[in-house]
């Protein structure tokens, strides 16, 4: 059944099934309309409008019997082969870019303002994009401070820090950098996914050039929920036929003790994934946040049921305002203080199929899955596993990917992407155009 959103301590998974009927309350916090924004500022935010093209893709193929597993995911990168990252786009949407001379603090009152996570940054000295801004930075950013100052420094530091020194601090505490990389807009979206699945990136900027002065433009950020939605929405007579489940594909991390190769120094019953519980510390799961290279933690119990999750956003809503003191708060009492808004838990069971999964991403947000055990099974609810996009994008686009790794690694295929690029620079198809058409429809405000 569903289960609206919750800002207790208490509030319930939302698991998958074929009678579940999804709703989210309407949010009450004060976020703006959509609205045009002035040009120019610094840190704002310019609406985008997408010029027509006389490029035109061939219509979606309905198909006329039966689908295999295996046939239907050949026929959705075959659709990804024909469209491009900027048919994944409405017609009309909202860039906020953030210029590397910013305040840490100004940036975030920008991002929480127009509710993004993360923003293209642009060196106006250069004219170049200069990278991104994420709510990973900021985790850093509070893991580096705690260590380093006192509450009342790291407040005052954390205020005066400009957006370009982040990768110093990224130095500082040896965590991976990541990879500066970003894609023509008219590059094939298939090729896209294949770059974010090597770099282990969550988002890919779309970097034009401006056919008057050569300089950079950029368009807009690629996202994977943005890639699975505009799928689920255009290609429902495909994706029904995955029928496999997710556990049988082999998507996503899961519970598995037995392989954790050091268990005396390192106990942990649910390895390889990272939990907590309610009276686990706010920065404990901070540290999990920034050293893994992780965006949420399943909240169990003692039993292993999975209570609630805790998500890098919970973190900014608690320092927006300069409180570090609440990282020492409980996981418990720091979900007191999360926003009315929070859309829940969305569970999913070993079972599920991955056509299921395309069926709920089409009606709402999901940026991860917490696999839990069903009802019939001996302890329903119990943690399972997590399954990410960047999990579903894999199973989509294919196993036999390059992985990059992170930091030093995810440098080098950075380095490799971009020489694959330049080699590429002289097909017309990669050159500077005015947009394109799709034939499907694109996905306004997400």
């Amino acid at each position: 059944m569903s289960q609206p959103p919750s800002s207790s301590s208490s509030s319930q998974p939302i698991p998958i099934s074929p009678t579940t009927s999804l709703h989210r309350q309407p949010s009450t916090s004060a976020r703006p309309t959509r609205r045009p924004s002035i040009q120019g500022s610094s840190a704002g935010g310019s609406s985008i409008v997408r010029r027509p093209s006389r490029a035109q893709h061939p219509p979606m193929v309905t198909p006329h019997r039966t689908l295999t597993h295996p046939e239907a995911l050949e026929a959705l990168r075959n659709f990804l082969k024909e469209r491009s990252s900027y048919d994944v786009f409405p017609v009309s949407f909202r860039l906020i870019v953030l210029d590397t001379q910013l305040k840490v603090k100004k940036a975030l009152d920008v991002m929480l303002l127009y509710g993004v996570v993360s923003a293209p940054l642009w060196n106006t000295s250069t004219a170049k994009f200069a990278g991104m801004f994420t709510v990973q930075d900021v985790i850093h950013l509070i893991q580096y401070y705690y260590h380093t100052s006192s509450w009342e420094g790291a407040t005052a530091d954390v205020e005066q820090f400009r957006l370009h020194s982040i990768r110093d601090i990224e130095k500082a505490l040896v965590v991976p950098p990541p990879p500066l990389l970003s894609v023509h807009p008219l590059r094939p979206l298939y090729d896209a996914c294949r770059y974010l699945i090597r770099t282990h990136a969550r988002r890919l900027p779309l970097i034009d050039r401006d056919t008057q002065t050569g300089g950079e433009v950029v368009i807009s950020v690629l996202t994977q929920y943005r890639v699975l939605k505009f799928i689920a929405v255009n290609c429902r007579d495909i994706t029904q036929y995955l029928t496999a489940s997710v556990q049988e594909m082999g998507i996503g991390s899961y519970v598995s003790p037995e392989s954790n190769p050091d268990p005396i120094n390192n106990p942990n019953k649910y390895y390889p994934l990272a939990t907590a519980t309610m009276q686990t510390t706010v920065f404990d799961v901070v540290h999990m946040f920034s050293e893994q290279g992780i965006s949420a933690v399943p909240i169990v119990d003692s039993d292993g049921k999975v209570l609630n999750l805790y998500e890098t956003v919970d973190v900014i809503t608690l320092v927006r305002n300069g409180a570090y003191q609440s990282l020492d708060l409980t996981i418990s009492q720091a979900l007191k203080q999360r926003a009315v808004d929070f859309p829940g838990v969305v569970t999913c069971s070993p079972k599920d199929s991955l056509s299921a999964i395309f069926s709920l991403i089409k009606i709402r947000r999901v940026h991860r899955l917490v696999v839990v055990q069903g009802r019939d099974d001996p302890n329903p609810g119990r943690l399972v596993g997590i399954i990410s996009l960047s999990d579903i994008m894999r199973a989509l686009i294919g196993h036999d990917i390059p992985l990059g790794g992170a930091g030093v690694g995810a440098e080098v295929v950075d380095k490799a992407l971009r020489e694959e690029e330049a080699e590429t620079a002289g097909d017309d198809s990669f050159a500077l155009s005015e947009g394109s058409t799709s034939a499907g429809q694109s996905l306004e405000g997400v």
